[in-house]
């Protein structure tokens, strides 16, 4: 009776799988949009270098807004965060395309503002549902957290895809830049209502989440509890005197000092990777026989590895597990730097591809194996606050790789 009990209770292992991975595509998906057709921002603000603005403006937002949230975790609706989240997120989207429509597709300063102010909202959004989530699934299974980094990464690769088929649908058609933005953000505005949807009414039902719920809230987690009253649960035996007092728990900068090297790992994977994609990919690799399509084809190269490299560790035997391993390959990633310089000046654009592909691969398997080794061993409501915490660090790494990114222009009219 008790195992058929407990068998009952962690059903539904699959379905979290996949919707963890819509979630995690909903999550970049309206900024992977943004950032895929920089094409079409490049054309109307050409003296603004929007793929280096957008992205920049983005990140202060995004850092500033989760540093906020992951200091005060321990005290947040979770639900209500990354409902928040998924709302804004649909809303911002939807407004793009309204602004689009207002403006008769032209472009300007005030314009580039609207989009820039678009960009911001897109990094507060991030901010509450990347570190909601991934503290969230945190303390559950570490295929749930995988799956939604998967997400992540499929949002590149889809919105890649995405772009090659309607730049070679549009491509001759007066207006075909503008008419392939519009159909992206109507696709986009879309899925983010799918999201919402999704985490609003199916993924707290599932009762392998429920059952992990519930295990947070019986060692002291309160973030859970409206999850757990949209799954229909709404006391936990035995558990009402850990909703009376603190829970016991290990501050946040325990947990910090205790992860401090998985923390720089996940700044220095980020960091490394945003000063080379995308603005360095879009601006700084000259002309090649693929004209156009070449800086779509280097970030559609990149968000299929990215993608692939998230699945990589799935097999035990190629999944990264010592620390000091981990610490030395993101180090000598930065071997990478030396390597796209010299590809751009002298290399053609076969090496470049390659070398864009290995940045994807290595960025999506060595973020997997970070995150899904650093929470073990620690209680529900630490998982989650370490969830958080790396998640600052990544944001963090990514603010300071799009800042790097400008000192590629150095000697290029600057």
């Amino acid at each position: 009776m008790v195992n058929s009990e407990v068998s009952t209770r962690l059903e539904g292992k699959y379905a979290a799988i996949v919707v963890c991975w819509l979630l995690g595509n909903g999550c970049l998906f309206s900024w992977n949009s943004m950032l895929t057709i920089e094409d079409y921002y490049g054309y109307l603000f050409p003296k603004y270098h929007p793929s280096r603005v957008l992205t920049l403006v983005y990140q202060p937002f995004a850092f500033g807004t989760l540093a906020i949230l992951a200091y005060n975790e321990a005290k947040l609706n979770t639900r209500l965060r990354n409902l928040f989240g998924y709302i804004l997120f649909f809303i911002s989207t939807l407004l793009v395309l309204i602004l689009n429509s207002a403006t008769s597709g032209k472009g300007g300063l005030g314009t580039f503002i609207g989009i820039c102010a678009l960009s911001g909202a897109f990094g507060v959004a991030d901010a509450h549902v990347q570190g909601g989530m991934v503290g969230d699934l945190s303390y559950m299974k570490p295929e749930f957290i995988q799956s939604f980094l998967a997400g992540l990464a499929a949002s590149g690769a889809l919105t890649s895809a995405l772009r090659l088929v309607t730049k070679a649908a549009f491509e001759n058609s007066k207006d075909g830049l503008r008419k392939g933005a519009i159909l992206f953000f109507a696709i986009s505005t879309f899925f983010e209502l799918l999201c919402v949807v999704l985490y609003a009414f199916i993924f707290p039902k599932i009762p392998i989440v429920k059952y992990y719920r519930s295990k947070a809230a019986s060692e002291g987690s309160k973030t859970v509890s409206a999850d757990l009253a949209a799954g229909g649960i709404r006391t936990l035996p035995g558990t009402e005197k850990e909703y009376t007092k603190d829970p016991e728990r290990k501050g946040n900068k325990q947990l910090l000092l205790e992860n401090i090297d998985y923390a720089l790992d996940t700044f220095l994977i980020y960091m490394l990777t945003l000063s080379i994609f995308p603005g360095f990919l879009l601006e700084d690799t000259g002309s090649h026989s693929l004209g156009t399509w070449y800086a779509l084809v280097l970030i559609a190269m990149y968000n299929v590895w990215d993608l692939i490299g998230r699945y990589i560790p799935l097999l035990k035997c190629l999944k990264l597990e010592s620390r000091k391993l981990i610490t030395i390959t993101i180090l000598s990633r930065f071997l990478l730097v030396p390597a796209f310089y010299f590809t751009a000046k002298y290399g053609d654009q076969g090496w470049m591809i390659v070398l864009t592909s290995f940045l994807g691969l290595s960025n999506g398997y060595l973020t997997v194996c970070v995150l899904t080794s650093a929470p073990k061993g620690y209680k529900g409501p630490e998982q989650n606050a370490l969830g958080n915490l790396l998640v600052l660090f990544l944001l963090g790494g990514i603010f300071a790789g799009v800042t790097l990114d400008w000192l590629w222009l150095i000697g290029k009219g600057w």
